[in-house]
């Protein structure tokens, strides 16, 4: 895959002792295909869930795990020349004792070492049980590599091998590599936002009938604040307005949490006035109930008739009000004819970019890691940007938009 963004790279692969080891598999088949160079490195008990005769044979090239070499003629300072030589480190699945490893400096193996060597990003994707993944020791730890400039790829929710339903799954091999390459394309454009401002609006909105129910979608906000994320790697001082989700604020943004559709309303068109960039990926409500119960309706009330009234378009006023050296994104998530509404949308909103999802197409649309999705600019033009992790996408995006910034 000559077009690939990872032809030519240099990928140290690390696979340490969990389960999902055997997704690594997948993944260093994928990464080859893809044209990268892969130094498997693994931990000693990751052995005992991957054989090493395996995943030589995937990577056509020694695998790596002893710490001390078992002959005079080995190199003992392997760890320093793998930090020297990888573009970019992976640990796929990283344990929750690697984790720590990593975390507090301890090098008791060959991985560990040849991360604390490390002169490139490194990206770690945890793997392990749900209560070991939301343990305050692990939440530490992982914000401390996050302060260290450690890439950190969170693990999904569904079936663990415990037997419990979960967040800690590492994802497919497919998500994986799509991750891997985003961060890959980031590194190339580290600072091509410097000095800008940026605003990312991201998530649903509630829009409250009584005090336990609401009207709302199933929009998660990963994409919203991977824009955020990209945008503050590039240097830019980014605001991100967040509607209710689970998701952690990325390195270096300020986060503005709000709830309804009048909330991101007002805080979007304040924080818009001094911004040159506005993102607009939020999913808002169009509609809130006329009346908002203050106690909970009850079945025994009988049938309910739910009046509803338009909420404000904050992304027409944001058009409205747009400076001349201001550029303004919209989104638009369709299910029918959508070139056609999104062109409609740019033009009425007077919109610099309208950014086009399709509901139905695979890999796109909400709760996904990945995202497809087609960008129009108020000039006529048009970019397809092809099926890849939400990261990727939000790189993408933004290497189309940031020239018009």
């Amino acid at each position: 895959m000559p077009d690939s963004p990872l032809a030519g790279r240099k990928i140290v692969l690390g696979i340490t002792g969990g389960i999902a080891a055997y997704k690594s598999l997948s993944v260093l088949r994928l990464l080859g295909k893809a044209g990268a160079e892969v130094q498997p490195v693994l931990t000693p008990d990751a052995e005992r869930f991957v054989p090493r005769l395996t995943v030589g044979a995937l990577a056509a090239r020694e695998v790596l795990v002893d710490l001390w070499p078992g002959d005079a003629s080995g190199s003992w300072t392997k760890h320093v020349e793998l930090g020297v030589w990888a573009d970019l480190i992976v640990i796929a699945p990283a344990t929750a004792q690697t984790l720590a490893k990593l975390a507090h400096g301890f090098c008791d193996n060959l991985l560990a070492a040849v991360c604390l060597s490390a002169r490139n990003a490194v990206v770690v994707f945890p793997a392990m049980d749900h209560d070991m993944w939301m343990h305050p020791a692990t939440q530490a730890n992982l914000a401390l590599l996050r302060a260290r400039g450690v890439v950190v790829v969170e693990p999904e929710s569904g079936p663990l091998a415990s037997g419990l339903v979960g967040t800690g799954r590492l994802p497919e091999p497919e998500a994986v590599v799509a991750a891997i390459t985003g961060v890959l394309v980031a590194k190339e454009h580290p600072a091509s936002l410097a000095g800008k401002r940026v605003l990312v609006t991201a998530g649903p909105t509630r829009e409250h009938f009584d005090p336990v129910r609401f009207l709302s979608n199933p929009s998660t906000g990963t994409m919203g604040f991977a824009v955020a994320a990209e945008a503050a790697r590039r240097g830019a001082d980014v605001t991100l307005v967040a509607g209710p989700v689970a998701l952690p604020t990325p390195d270096g943004v300020r986060r503005i949490d709000i709830v309804s559709a009048d909330d991101l309303y007002t805080a979007a068109l304040r924080e818009a006035e001094a911004a040159d960039l506005v993102v607009m990926t939020a999913a808002v409500a169009d509609y809130a109930p006329v009346e908002r119960h203050a106690h909970k309706v009850k079945k025994e009330d009988g049938d309910q008739t739910l009046a509803l009234r338009r909420t404000p378009d904050t992304l027409a006023e944001l058009g409205r009000r747009k400076r001349s050296d201001q550029t303004l994104v919209g989104f638009a998530m369709e299910t029918t004819d959508g070139e056609a509404h999104a062109l409609g949308k740019l033009e009425r909103k007077r919109l610099d970019f309208i950014v086009l999802n399709m509901l139905g197409e695979p890999g796109a649309g909400f709760g996904t890691t990945t995202n497809r999705v087609y960008v129009f600019g108020a000039d006529g033009r048009r970019h397809d940007l092809p099926l890849a992790d939400k990261a990727e996408v939000a790189a993408r995006l933004l290497d189309v938009v940031a020239g018009a910034a």
